[in-house]
């Protein structure tokens, strides 16, 4: 496969099946550093599965994904799991926050399965925690904090490696919208002016609104929408 220029994760013809039922059938994708690419589709169009093999958690029965000029399908299972680790990061619709450590060390965590001090891994968190507005969370515990505090946490903890491509899975489908829409603006914000590519998947016209463009996906095949200013 040849990406469109300037890309840096590319997929063309994704085919996924998982048993009789179809999960993608010849998706293609494409994100550009700093862009925010919104995956649209109702539940069960796909667009969970197509994030998922974007990422390199699923493999795809057939197609070709590349990211920055690499074959996802030629790495091996722990090259994958290293990208996942230092440059890609992940928000998920419930956060996801392990419940055991503070808030700041949710945060570092990504930085202390890579190899970093805790001393410098929180000093790097507590710089994301500023920037996402919730600093003064530090010491508490994820069940001490509202809805949309732990959702900024966990924006900052999948920033917290300065990821080149941020997925992001129905990230404000637990939130109010008053919340849901002080997410999406340091998410974006955070994202761009650190030039990572951003992956959204979501079901909602007023979070696909903070994207440059849309790709909408309906029984597993996608289609490029172009967006009306």
């Amino acid at each position: 496969m040849t990406p469109p220029p300037g890309s840096l994760l590319a997929a063309e013809n994704l085919r996924k099946a998982y048993g009789p039922t179809t999960a993608l059938d010849g998706a293609e994708f494409s994100v550009h550093p700093g862009e925010v690419v919104a995956v649209m589709g109702p539940s069960g169009s796909g667009k969970s599965t197509l994030l998922h093999c974007l990422a390199g958690i699923v493999t795809p029965d057939s197609g070709s994904i590349t990211y920055d000029g690499r074959e996802l399908s030629t790495m091996t299972d722990a090259q994958r799991s290293a990208l996942r680790r230092s440059e890609f990061g992940f928000v998920f619709q419930f956060g996801q926050l392990v419940p055991e450590l503070t808030c700041v060390e949710n945060v570092a965590l990504p930085l202390r399965l890579n190899g970093t001090s805790r001393k410098e891994a929180e000093r790097t968190a507590l710089t994301w925690m500023e920037r996402l507005e919730v600093d003064d969370l530090r010491r508490k515990r994820p069940g001490e904090v509202s809805g949309g505090q732990g959702q900024r946490v966990a924006v900052a903890r999948a920033l917290v490696t300065d990821p080149r491509v941020l997925f992001a899975d129905e990230p404000t489908g637990a939130l109010d919208s008053l919340n849901g829409e002080r997410v999406m603006e340091l998410l974006t914000e955070a994202a761009r002016s650190s030039n990572a590519a951003v992956v959204l998947v979501t079901h909602e016209a007023r979070v696909a609104a903070y994207s440059d463009r849309e790709i909408v996906v309906r029984d597993g095949k996608s289609r490029d929408m172009e967006r009306v200013v």
